[in-house]
């Protein structure tokens, strides 16, 4: 039996993850940091190991045959940054797995990092790449769209009564759920792939995404349209302006904002079907 070293496996993705690779058949080694915490993974082993600290990590690796990191920080906690968590608790991943001989490093990125250079959870995210690009093992980097978790906020935000949007709201975007993402992720990995960028089955201008999680919500639209400026100003202020912890996922946010986000269509699971059970706090 094959088995797969999953780090992240406690976040969104990362749970899928552990699930898609039960469901083939696989062996299923989780990196978590409190086991007591994650007795609920669809897991068959639990290691306890802080990917931050690699003298935590000799030996976790011994006889795998891919490792999966899904590991980053979206939220800067426990006197950790992007670079400490993104570029350098990965780079501790790959340093083990290199020297445990691991046959494949596969990790998820971001769409658009080229375009995100300045973000600093897309700068660690990309020098890690880099790092795995060059260190003589076979990879795989899949770059996804956005999440169906993060569009709670969405929701959240209809829930309120209004939504701002900036320039029309018309750049585009196809979140992917979990599920749909981790089988994408498994079955690039399986045919080899080196890199995929990969979204949901369906294509949303950002008023429509909104537009959506309204109806979702059974609220009447109501949209400010704000004008773009404001957007880049925002770039340039928070991080002079506000904790790194604040600035860290807004400086992401706003840039992604600016951008089509549209990755290759994957998947079954539709965002309208999600946004209603959300809604009606039933698991999507």
């Amino acid at each position: 039996m094959r088995t797969v070293f999953i780090a992240g496996a406690t976040g969104y993705l990362g749970r899928h993850l552990c699930a898609e690779y039960r469901g083939r058949g696989w062996r299923v080694r989780a990196l978590v940091r409190d086991v007591g915490r994650a007795r609920d993974l669809d897991a068959d082993e639990l290691v306890e190991a802080e990917a931050t600290r690699p003298d935590s990590l000799g030996g976790v690796m011994e006889g795998a045959d891919l490792v999966i990191s899904a590991l980053g920080i979206t939220r800067q906690a426990d006197g950790l940054g992007y670079r400490d968590v993104d570029y350098q608790a990965n780079l501790n991943l790959l340093d083990e797995a290199l020297s445990a001989r691991v046959p494949r490093f596969a990790y998820i990125h971001v769409l658009n990092a080229e375009h995100m250079a300045h973000v600093p959870l897309v700068a660690a995210k990309a020098a890690f790449v880099r790092a795995l690009e060059e260190a003589g093992i076979a990879s795989t980097v899949i770059a996804p769209s956005g999440y169906f978790s993060d569009m709670a906020d969405v929701l959240a935000t209809a829930r309120s009564g209004r939504a701002w949007l900036f320039r029309g709201g018309a750049h585009r975007i196809n979140p992917i759920h979990g599920a749909d993402l981790a089988r994408a992720t498994a079955d690039a990995i399986d045919r080899g792939r080196d890199w995929l960028d990969v979204g949901g089955p369906d294509i949303f201008s950002q008023a429509e995404l909104v537009e959506a999680a309204f109806r979702a919500a059974g609220k009447p639209v109501k949209i400010t349209w704000l004008p773009d400026w404001l957007r880049r100003a925002a770039l340039v202020l928070l991080p002079r302006l506000t904790p790194r912890r604040i600035h860290g996922p807004a400086v992401f946010f706003l840039s992604a904002l600016g951008l089509d986000m549209v990755g290759a269509p994957h998947g079954t699971r539709h965002l309208d079907a999600y946004l209603a059970a959300l809604a009606d706090g039933r698991p999507g």
